[in-house]
């Protein structure tokens, strides 16, 4: 069996973990054996201190090698920041993106692979000999990407400086990915997207993680375009789509998701999440406590027969609970593909020699 996740970095690295996790512990031999691929966005990318940082990959590589700072949910632990704590005594900048000591190993690792002319997706695989990651990380695409924002005050930055000095605060009129008409999928990635036998979309950033990978359905002006061919991929795959709401009862548990809706004029609820994806999805899970009201809808812009709304426990409250919820998104893409060769198996009978018309 072959699983295909779309991860950004803290809720996607931690719906991951769950996933391995749930899947190690499945009586199902075939579970147990299943090979699990994410397709990680790159478009947090960012050149600092002269090294190349790539924000959601370290995450889901240090949280599946089980070297991740848990409270952080990024970064390693047992961390120092001697280097950053020197570089600030030199005035060299920025000082609002402090990297620790042993990260720092990682990042200069792989920018020296990169300038010794390896691609990314041949550095993560370096990478990942080390921190045995227990899945197959691939980035969305070996050419540089990076997104920057467009501020309501007439400043244009890098998503990191919005995103981590800025919090967010200034509002955003929208977001660009700066080399991505250039880009291409890396290696795997088109296949691993549309050859799975099930495709899940975990609670990450659903604009500048999912949608820079996928890009978003409908017209949002300053929404990001998605990677080419990534969309048509998922769409013409077959595989069922299942994803998982990263908004509670209007609340965004981690991050400032909240204010990337805001650019695009979506409102931040499960609802308006599901809908940037409505056209790919076969259903979408939002919590059971927050927004069990939804549950047997159908999100808007959905095809006939797909896009079903079901309310599950989302919180990932633990590894226990995010393993249930992997577990429960799973079983809905499983269910869906089971009942979708059911059809056609009945369709094939109805035009088999001697079927009654």
């Amino acid at each position: 069996m072959r699983i295909t996740a779309v991860a950004g970095g803290v809720g996607g690295a931690r719906f991951l973990r769950g996933l391995v996790e749930h899947l190690a512990a499945s009586p199902d031999p075939e579970l147990r054996a299943a090979q699990v691929t994410a397709v990680v966005n790159t478009g947090d990318d960012a050149t600092m201190h002269g090294l190349r940082i790539t924000p959601d990959l370290d995450t889901v590589m240090y949280t599946l090698g089980g070297a991740v700072h848990e409270e952080q949910g990024w970064g390693l632990r047992d961390e120092s920041r001697v280097v950053s704590s020197e570089l600030a005594a030199y005035g060299t900048g920025p000082d609002w993106f402090t990297l620790g000591d042993r990260d720092l190993g990682t990042h200069v690792f792989r920018t020296q692979m990169l300038r010794e002319g390896l691609p990314l997706s041949r550095v993560v695989e370096r990478l990942c000999e080390r921190w045995q990651p227990g899945v197959r990380l691939l980035p969305m695409s070996d050419q540089p990407v990076e997104t920057h924002v467009h501020l309501a005050d007439g400043r244009t930055v890098h998503f990191q400086e919005w995103w981590v000095r800025l919090r967010a605060s200034v509002p955003a009129t929208g977001f660009e990915q700066v080399g991505l008409e250039a880009a291409s999928p890396a290696p795997g990635v088109l296949e691993a997207l549309a050859d799975a036998d099930a495709v899940l979309l975990p609670p990450s950033n659903p604009v500048v993680s999912v949608g820079t990978v996928l890009g978003l359905a409908g017209d949002h002006p300053g929404a990001p375009r998605g990677l080419p061919g990534a969309r048509g991929a998922l769409r013409d795959g077959g595989a069922p789509v299942v994803g998982v709401s990263p908004v509670l009862g209007g609340r965004v548990v981690r991050g400032m998701a909240d204010a990337c809706l805001a650019a695009l004029g979506v409102p931040a609820t499960a609802l308006g999440v599901g809908e940037l994806h409505a056209d790919l999805l076969d259903a979408w899970l939002v919590d059971a406590a927050a927004d069990g009201d939804l549950d047997g809808t159908t999100l808007a812009g959905s095809a006939p027969g797909r896009g079903l709304v079901l309310a599950r426990p989302l919180l990932m409250s633990d590894r226990a609970a995010a393993a249930a919820l992997a577990g429960a998104a799973l079983e809905t893409a499983l269910a869906v593909g089971r009942a979708d060769r059911a059809d056609r198996a009945d369709h094939a009978d109805d035009r088999s020699p001697g079927s009654a018309s």
